[in-house]
């Protein structure tokens, strides 16, 4: 029989990956875990592939329980993540007997929190992906009583000192406080509001309930479109930031359409996109101006210390004689 995962309290909870690359093209929203940056990381100290599927668990308290012992790693937000009771460490790997309780509780600064398994867990995939796509009604949220067929199997792991942590790997944990700073580009249509597109760096916005996956509205001082004349509906990148008539700017997710018409006055950067996924409604934002140049530097340097973190993952589950999962 298959060992299992068992979702004992679901709260808001998803089967997640990186996403649909590629697929634009197709007219597929990209979806996948909002904090792209967690999640690869959550992966990575499993000893995974940074695409392997895993939990994506948004605001709301998470519990479940393995029919073997299993290995995880908790990141993303500040939470309280507790073992059988006993409080253990975010961002680095946990060790977790059979039959025991992993909960995951007072979700706080950020808004989503990454559960990864050694081996990962079967899940339905479309277009290359298991991220559930709300506008094609793919994926649903986790229910209790629900059971993610583990792939792989994992010895015990246990320290020959008792009360020793077994692993610190040093993970790349980035920062979560507001008011938040997200990088941003020069969109497209930046030379349509003239003086006022200063505007969007001068004071913070604040991002209001209407926010989801696919776009977050923020409030504040808009800047306005100075030029005449209709914009056609084009392709638009993840992390537009599109200014449409009204007081709001609008900023596209993960979810978002491929296609749009408003006027796109700024692009958020990839590690900004990560910082974006953790902000919660009401909170407050500013943008940040970055050059190309400085963008791509910031996200190979984020890679780069991913990449230095799954060096060292192999080379310590290597000495505590902990099989990594095939392909990873």
């Amino acid at each position: 029989m298959a060992e299992t995962l068992v979702i004992r309290t679901p709260g808001l909870t998803t089967v997640q990956d990186l996403g649909r690359v590629g697929r634009s093209r197709y007219g597929l929203p990209a979806n996948g875990a909002c904090d792209q940056h967690s999640a690869r990381v959550a992966n990575v100290l499993c000893g995974n592939d940074d695409r392997a599927p895993l939990l994506e668990i948004t605001a709301l308290d998470f519990a479940c329980t393995p029919s073997s012992d299993i290995l995880i790693a908790v990141t993303g937000a500040p939470a309280d993540l507790t073992v059988a009771g006993v409080l253990r460490p975010q961002w680095e790997p946990v060790s977790v007997r059979a039959g025991d309780t992993v909960r995951v509780s007072n979700i706080r600064q950020g808004l989503r929190v990454y559960l990864a398994v050694l081996g990962s867990f079967e899940a339905d995939y479309l277009q290359g992906s298991c991220a559930p796509d709300s506008i094609l009604g793919f994926g649903t949220g986790l229910s209790t009583g629900d059971e993610l067929v583990l792939r792989t199997a994992c010895p015990p792991v246990a320290h020959p000192f008792s009360g020793i942590p077994l692993f610190r790997l040093h993970a790349p944990l980035p920062r979560f406080s507001s008011p938040w700073t997200i990088d941003v580009t020069d969109g497209p249509d930046r030379a349509e509001f003239g003086d006022t597109g200063a505007r969007i760096f001068a004071a913070p916005f604040t991002v209001t309930p209407q926010s989801n996956h696919i776009g977050l509205r923020l409030r504040g001082d808009v800047p306005r479109r100075v030029t005449k004349g209709e914009i056609l509906s084009r392709g638009v990148p993840i992390g537009a930031i599109e200014v449409p008539a009204g007081d709001e700017l609008l900023v596209l997710h993960r979810g978002r359409g491929v296609t749009a018409g408003y006027p796109v006055l700024a692009v958020v950067t990839a590690t900004g996109l990560s910082t974006l996924g953790q902000v919660r409604p009401g909170q407050a934002i500013r943008f940040r101006h970055r050059t190309l140049d400085q963008a791509i530097t910031a996200y190979r340097a984020q890679r780069n210390a991913v990449d230095a973190l799954r060096t060292r993952v192999h080379s310590t589950f290597a000495a505590l004689r902990i099989p990594l999962p095939v392909g990873s």
